[in-house]
């Protein structure tokens, strides 16, 4: 055994196992926080004896097994301190439960974490707090980077997550059917790409992209994808995030944010790009859903081989069919930019009349078309408003760069 031969196994249970393994001791014990701590627990055992005794043959099934153990320590305590009789289970028909179970890779195991990720997308939970709540029992992100992910003080996000654990307390722990079964999946795709949108476009602070959390988001859609195939919902949203995420590392230079039409292609994941293409190819033709149609213009960037060659009026037909479906906001800003590189900026102006968004975006588009169009007073007082609505530190130096440029 080499010295880092510990380690990097359990750095790959946690990575893998985590939710499986959280999944399986919820389904038996009904409680989230037992399951949470005693896997805690288990990891922390791992961490102290495998330097010292070897990796187990079957890591999954030893802190299965660990985490059971602590869970029914905790269980007795309970039990005595409510002067009940605990149900307990023998010692080694545990250790064979575990080794049984974790085994089998197949059908129960996957229905045990598609009941956890299920319940994790309660109605019960606000969208920020279940996408947390996700993060931390589904993907097992502790709570300290959590926190520092949604920009929180670790004992906020702890008492949260507290919270969403009671709120979820007595809920039925299986895989709804039916109209609940769609509204449930729907509700965890848009956690997947709330934290994903935490992570790519931060409101605030001094990163652009903060890769950590866009990582864990794509983790999590790729888990849904995996749990639930064949949707093109779930298709289309992990190929959206590979999309989005493939320009990161071309987004920022020398701490200059790059907008897309001057980004350097080269530095584009071309890996993650043909697996979005991939993905997203079947769809092409198909009826569009919001992550889809939102895939499929950010795909038009992905083929174009330079700037001039993107299909604007294309995507101008996406963004219509996605005002179709799930119009807001957001989504008529990016319109209108799209309206803007196809019919001109005159065009891209009136599509923003009547437009209300909060923040820095909309004033900095509106800006940047009135500049185009030679109304530099007009542009200035926009980008001026941006400058003062806008926390995130490359973006707002980018809109002072561009009021510079006016002045």
């Amino acid at each position: 055994m080499t010295p880092d031969e510990p380690g990097r196994a359990l750095e790959a249970a946690w990575r893998e196992q985590w939710g499986r393994l959280t999944a399986l001791l919820v389904a038996q014990y009904r409680r989230l926080d037992l399951a949470e701590d005693g896997l805690a627990d288990a990891f922390e055992a791992a961490a102290r004896t495998w330097p010292r005794d070897g990796v187990p043959d079957n890591p999954p099934a030893w802190l299965l097994t660990s985490a059971r153990r602590r869970v029914l320590d905790r269980l007795r305590a309970e039990a005595v301190a409510a002067r009940r009789l605990p149900v307990l289970a023998v010692e080694t028909e545990l250790q064979e439960e575990a080794q049984r179970v974790m085994a089998d890779a197949g059908e129960p195991v996957r229905d045990e974490r598609l009941r956890l990720v299920m319940l994790c997308a309660h109605p019960a939970l606000s969208r920020e707090n279940a996408a947390a709540l996700t993060l931390r029992m589904v993907i097992g992100v502790s709570t300290a980077d959590i926190a520092r992910l949604f920009l929180m003080p670790t004992a906020t996000m702890a008492a949260r997550l507290t919270r969403s654990r009671k709120a979820l307390a007595g809920e039925r722990f299986e895989v709804p059917h039916g109209a609940e079964l769609r509204a449930r999946v729907g509700r965890a795709a848009d956690v997947a790409y709330l934290a994903f949108t935490a992570g790519y476009a931060p409101p605030s602070g001094p990163e652009l992209v903060r890769r950590d959390l866009a990582g864990e988001a794509i983790r999590l859609a790729r888990l849904l994808r995996e749990l639930l195939p064949g949707r093109a919902d779930l298709d289309g949203l992990l190929g959206l995030m590979l999309l989005q995420h493939s320009r990161r590392d071309a987004r920022l230079v020398d701490d200059t944010l790059v907008l897309l039409p001057d980004q350097d292609r080269s530095r584009w994941h071309a890996d993650e790009i043909h697996e979005a293409l991939a993905i997203l190819t079947p769809y092409v033709t198909a009826p569009g859903t919001p992550y889809l149609l939102q895939a499929l213009i950010a795909a038009e960037h992905a083929i174009a081989p330079h700037p001039d060659a993107t299909d604007w009026p294309r995507i101008v037909e996406r963004y219509d069919e996605l005002v179709e479906i799930a119009d807001s906001p957001v989504i008529r800003l990016n319109r209108a930019v799209a309206v803007s590189e196809a019919d001109g900026p005159l065009a891209g102006l009136r599509a923003l009349d009547g437009l209300e968004l909060p923040g820095h975006r909309l004033p900095g588009v509106r800006g940047e078309l009135l500049a185009r169009v030679g109304r530099t007073d007009d542009a200035r007082a926009e980008l001026a408003h941006a400058i003062e609505l806008c926390d995130n530190e490359p973006e707002r130096a980018h809109l002072v760069s561009r009021l510079a440029a006016l002045d």
